[in-house]
């Protein structure tokens, strides 16, 4: 390796790209492609920096496995970035063991962070741990280290372990000084944010509050009837009923959750439940129906009685009843969940993580982009979306992912 290489090595590995590109921009010999492809990504063209990596990986031969397995890792970062979530997980895993098995466990690290960011982007959150379970983060560099805690956050957000969450941010902010990198000070800043601004709201007859991501994980940690209006569920501690399927039902049991503990006059549940404006003999028979449903998928945890003005929510242990509902009434919420994290998503990307069609997610985008609370750029295969500006709410309760204590 020749002085100038080391030395542009060295200044994407402080992130200084501006540095690495005066001392090799003009080169085309493989290791310069390289280390553009990395600059050009620091710097945020993604695309050249996909086109600069490939050229890269094709000037090094198939003999010099290392480097193009180094060029492959690279690349799945950009990807990753991009929100490009259909790329070859193969290519990335032998990648991985090419590395290993000579000896750079650094970049085989980072490797496995990839694939553990990946499952964390599409709420695989088991996946995401079992791989960071195969990483000591003690050996790595400063750097690295920083985003291992960083998904270490991600994962402990997800899952409402507030207190797992600082501490992983508070080794991520030492590591990420030592590293002395501003660009990943300001990356840990930003995740930071999601324990400071609201998750979600209160909701109960007295009124509605704001809660913070500590407040949410206290109130599911309770003792009382939470109805989860973010993730539609039913639960009192560890006992969870998913409506996320019934979405009748679940319109019915928040209502009934909403008053409690007075009870909800027919007309209005019929109205809540049903969309309507008008109110005749066969929405009455219907609402007996649906509130027979109701009873039998509530039985470990509640029932419903009839009153003389209506029904009424009578919890078997609980002596209280909360709904909990999105920090604002914004449609199409478990999009702008995704599209919080500041990054370029294709609409495929996101139907990907969601899992739902691309049609139902262009559908989603069209009528916030219409809101002006997307903004899209591109065409055709290169159309991406991003939000307008940062949300003034954490969306961490509506994205994919499994539910807390399940």
């Amino acid at each position: 390796m020749d002085a100038l290489i080391a030395a542009a090595g060295r200044a994407l590995a402080t992130g200084d790209p501006l540095g690495a590109l005066n001392r090799i921009a003009l080169r085309e010999d493989a290791p310069a492609l390289a280390l553009r492809g990395i600059a050009m990504a620091q710097l945020g063209d993604l695309a050249l920096a996909r086109e600069r990596l490939r050229d890269a990986a094709r000037a090094f031969g198939s003999t010099s496995v290392v480097a193009r397995a180094r060029c492959i890792v690279a690349e799945t970062e950009i990807a990753l970035v991009s929100r490009d979530l259909g790329g070859s997980a193969k290519a990335l895993d032998a990648a991985r063991a090419t590395l290993a098995a000579h000896g750079d466990f650094v970049n085989a690290a980072h490797a496995r962070h990839l694939e553990a960011r990946h499952r964390l982007l599409r709420g695989r959150l088991d996946e995401a741990d079992e791989i960071l379970a195969d990483i000591a983060p003690e050996s790595l560099p400063p750097a690295l280290r920083a985003a291992h805690e960083l998904v270490v956050a991600g994962i402990a957000t997800r899952r409402l372990k507030t207190g797992r969450v600082h501490a992983a941010l508070a080794r991520a902010v030492n590591a990420a000084r030592a590293a002395g990198i501003p660009a990943l000070m300001a990356e840990i800043e930003t995740a930071s944010r999601v324990l400071h601004t609201t998750a979600a709201r209160r909701l109960t007859h007295d009124g509605e509050s704001p809660l913070l991501l500590e407040d949410v994980e206290a109130l599911l940690a309770s003792p009382a009837f939470v109805v989860d209006a973010c993730r539609h569920v039913v639960r009192q501690t560890d006992t969870l009923v998913s409506l996320s399927r019934r979405p009748v039902l679940f319109e019915l049991v928040r209502a009934l959750g909403a008053s409690w503990p007075s009870d909800v006059p027919r007309e209005r549940l019929i109205k809540h439940a049903f969309r309507t404006r008008y109110v005749d003999d066969t929405h009455r028979a219907r609402l007996r129906v649906e509130i027979g449903r109701l009873r039998t998928v509530l039985r470990p945890l509640a029932d419903v009685s009839a009153t003389r003005g209506g029904f009424s929510l009578v919890p078997h242990d609980a002596r209280e009843v909360v709904v909990l509902i999105p920090p604002d009434d914004t449609p199409h919420a478990d999009v702008l969940a995704l599209l919080a994290d500041g990054e370029a998503w294709s609409s495929s990307a996101l139907a990907f993580a969601l899992g739902v069609s691309q049609r139902t997610v262009q559908r989603s985008l069209d009528a916030l982009a219409a809101t002006g609370k997307v903004q899209v750029y591109g065409r055709g295969r290169a159309r991406r979306w991003m939000t307008g500006a940062i949300p003034g709410f954490t969306t961490t309760l509506l994205l994919p992912g499994p539910l807390p204590g399940s």
